[in-house]
């Protein structure tokens, strides 16, 4: 059951983690710009593989699947130990994973840009993601708390 529990507090930090993420978007010009990374590096997974990247709604619908399954897997591994100090995995988690995606991209050869273009723009990409590891941390905690 543990690991049920684990996929879907991952689940909905990544599920948190994009919405954020969408939402920022429209209002300020300064938000990163993580969706467009992950197209980016969907299509150049095509044409590793020698096949006609998608490009519309099907890019927009692989990228945000592709983030979705990542984030989860990722973020469900905040449940994995006992449940002592539960939130401050969840931000620890967070914060790492958001540093990496600040700093990964250009190693990867992906334009960094839309995560580092401002300083504000790399706060906002890494709370971005202590958001999520946090609202994992909660929903996990929700979760325990009911079942148990």
């Amino acid at each position: 059951m543990k690991v049920v529990e684990n996929i879907l507090g991952g689940l909905a930090g990544s599920v948190v983690l994009n919405i954020a993420h969408q939402a920022l978007a429209r209002f300020d010009k300064d938000a990163p710009r993580i969706d467009i990374i992950g197209g980016e590096a969907v299509t150049r997974a095509f044409q590793n593989a020698d096949a006609e990247p998608p490009t519309g709604n099907t890019l927009t619908g692989l990228t945000l699947a592709g983030d979705l399954g990542a984030n989860t897997g990722y973020y469900a591994m905040i449940g994995g130990a006992n449940d002592e100090n539960l939130l401050l995995r969840g931000a620890g988690y967070g914060l790492i994973a958001g540093i990496g995606a600040i700093s990964l991209p250009a190693p990867m050869g992906l334009n960094d840009e839309p995560v580092t273009r401002t300083t504000k723009t790399k706060i906002l990409t890494v709370s971005l993601y202590i958001l999520g590891g946090l609202a994992t941390a909660l929903t996990i905690k929700a979760i325990r708390r009911y079942t148990n």
